[in-house]
């Protein structure tokens, strides 16, 4: 197995947790229910894991194949870099995660706040879960790019297909 197939293995994960970790911690906080907000809580901090493991794979994925026809570095370069934001928001909301189990369990009345805080950045992680999975997506489904054509070539950013050079007719 190498890079490429271990991070095509890990790189769900922190997405999906995100997602169900945000919708099980709003549950958790309507219903009062400590339980439901602590499987939250590890879901986030799981998904924090899952981050890093996403990151230690992808410079071994990038090298892989960033040489690959109708792949290229540009592409590569804008999912490593939202990558690196929701990976530090992941890392954020983990954090946050450890210390507000710590106040459920010690019952300090700051877990509210702390509670609260994580939604908030679960929302906007989940922003950047959809903009990392769909630019992950990307590199290797040229369908789904929004420069796809409807007999599936991919337009270069200057507009020339793929496989052509630019200025030729």
């Amino acid at each position: 197995m190498n890079d490429a197939h271990l991070h095509m293995v890990v790189n769900h994960f922190p997405i999906i947790g995100t997602i169900f970790g945000l919708g099980i911690l709003i549950t958790g906080i309507v219903l009062k229910n400590k339980t439901v907000k602590t499987v939250a809580y590890v879901l986030f901090i799981i998904a924090a894991l899952f981050g890093a493991f996403s990151m230690g794979t992808g410079e071994g994925a990038e090298e892989l194949v960033e040489d690959m026809p109708s792949v290229g570095k540009q592409i590569i370069h804008e999912h490593e870099e939202l990558a690196e934001t929701f990976a530090l928001l992941l890392y954020i909301i983990g954090t946050f995660s450890i210390l507000s189990m710590y106040f459920l369990i010690k019952k300090i009345v700051f877990e509210k706040y702390t509670s609260l805080l994580v939604v908030v950045l679960a929302l906007v992680a989940v922003f950047f879960a959809k903009q990392v999975g769909t630019s992950g997506g990307e590199i290797r489904h040229t369908e789904i790019r929004a420069n796809a054509t409807a007999v599936g070539e991919v337009q270069s950013p200057s507009g020339a297909e793929q496989g052509e050079k630019e200025g030729d007719d």
